[in-house]
């Protein structure tokens, strides 16, 4: 048996037990190992351990730490700070001082502010598998990052190796772990990589499990995330975010939340963009052909307001539990605004929500752009106090938006665009099966609503909204 005690001279509690130190050292084989100071304690043999390796290693979290080895060096148990019956069980000796029987310890110099991304970057580096590059001693480090192509066009923060090690910890999953193979290029993306990206974005590690499940998401088959990098339509990655996560990590659902001014909504989103641009190779001018794009192809990211809603949630609707957080992914266009302000009662409403669904692509256009409704607390007030569920809302909807076929053909009012002539005596819906779904958002003032219309080629032939969980915990 053999025995190590980690202390720094700062602390109180290991000057406090210095005799014992050296009775232990006198009468058994305890190797002391100090973080700040290798003379400390004076006249007893001391292992230098101001670069806090051995602390990083053996994850020394407060000092005095106590250890105790068997005779091929592998730990078996350990205690912390002072304490004078544990310390007597793990030594096997009678520890008999003039100094009280307990004192908690302090904290160890490896929880330091900002020295666990540090240590973990010198001493864990071999997690990480990128290259690195060193860029030059005059060179800007954020210019560093526009030269090589790494920015949507706005200013990143620098990847450097302790960012990535500190992103990774909001994460348990294996740095190394591919998560999928990223369009256009089809080049896999692993844990690691993810977090680089979100350290471009401006993520904080929280964030991590929700920037993974997204990317997920995006490369599930069914979203179609190279057809919908490819197209010339408007369209990118919409992510929402339901269940407990979001409302950790300070997700806006409420006023301006699909604005700017929270980091969450802005930043995943971000990232999650810049994963299909940076790892995949997805860059307006090449295989991104968008005519117009929308601002939204920089970040498009929000949570469900689900605590103060009277409706289930979306994922609830997906099929998933109240307490599952996940990501739903949708190809979207930009936002529309809806206007009612005098509406009191439901089918007033959900006429006006019909009327501005109508035009979503073309007003001809049917059963190709998916749309989401995102209802605001007021307009949400007026089913509330009718006692309309969801789903009556969406049937209600989807009723009024029937569309006869002499509406929709070529050259009816006078547009060219529309149906081939053989839809002229059917009624076609706007939307396709599935393809119309509502969430709840929005600031409590003001009696808006908003439509966010899809990928012109969604449902079979293109996108369809994927949702998936949020992975934890192990």
């Amino acid at each position: 048996m053999s025995l190590i005690a980690v202390v720094k001279e700062e602390c109180e509690t290991c000057r406090l037990i210095v005799p014992v130190l050296a009775q232990l050292q006198a009468s058994s084989s305890l190797e002391i190992r100090s973080q700040d100071n290798p003379s400390f304690p004076e006249s007893l043999q001391v292992t230098d351990d101001t670069e806090l390796a051995y602390s990083w290693q053996k994850r020394i979290e407060t000092v005095p730490t106590l250890i105790r080895l068997d005779d091929d060096g592998n730990e078996v148990d350990r205690t912390f700070g002072w304490d004078k019956t544990a310390w007597e069980r793990l030594t096997g000796e009678f520890l008999e001082f003039d100094i009280p029987a307990f004192r908690p310890g302090c904290g160890s110099m490896t929880q330091d502010p900002g020295m666990p991304e540090k240590l973990a970057a010198r001493f864990d580096l071999e997690k990480l598998q990128a290259r690195q590059l060193t860029i030059a001693s005059e060179e800007d480090e954020l210019e560093a990052c526009f030269d090589r192509g790494w920015s949507d066009g706005l200013p990143v923060i620098p990847p450097t190796p302790e960012r990535v090690m500190r992103m990774l910890t909001g994460t348990h999953r294996d740095p190394a772990e591919v998560v999928g193979v990223v369009p256009p290029d089809l080049i896999p993306c692993t844990v690691e990589k993810i977090a680089i990206n979100a350290v471009l974005a401006g993520c904080k590690p929280e964030y991590m499990p929700v920037v993974i499940a997204a990317v997920e998401a995006a490369l599930q088959d069914e979203f179609c995330m190279h057809g919908l990098l490819a197209t010339t339509y408007y369209s990118g990655p919409l992510v929402i975010v339901n269940g407990p996560i979001s409302r950790a990590i300070g997700m806006n659902s409420r006023g301006n939340a699909l604005g700017q001014g929270n980091r969450a909504n802005a930043t995943i989103g971000r990232a999650l963009q810049l994963v299909i641009r940076n790892v995949g190779g997805g860059k307006p001018g090449g295989v991104d052909r968008s005519v117009f794009g929308n601002p939204g192809k920089y970040t498009y990211c929000f949570a469900e307001d689900e605590t103060n809603s009277c409706w289930e949630s979306l994922s609830v609707e997906k099929g998933f539990n109240e307490d599952d957080s996940t990501v739903t992914l949708f190809a979207a266009d930009g936002l529309q605004g809806i206007v009612d302000q005098k509406s009191r009662e439901p089918e007033s409403l959900c006429r006006s929500f019909a009327a501005g669904l109508r035009v979503a692509g073309h007003p001809k256009m049917v059963m190709a752009s998916d749309a989401i409704l995102v209802v605001s607390p007021e307009h949400e007030r007026v089913f509330r106090l009718a006692e309309w569920s969801k789903q009556q809302v969406k049937d209600r909807v989807m009723e009024l938006l029937m569309i006869p076929g002499e509406e929709l053909v070529r050259g009816a009012d006078g547009i060219a665009e529309g149906l081939p002539e053989q839809f002229r005596d059917k009624t076609v819906p706007k939307f396709r099966e599935g393809g119309f779904n509502i969430v709840r958002a929005g600031g409590s003032a003001g009696m808006f609503s908003a439509i966010i219309a899809g990928w012109g080629a969604s449902g079979s032939i293109g996108s369809t909204p994927v949702t998936r969980r949020i992975v934890l915990t192990k």
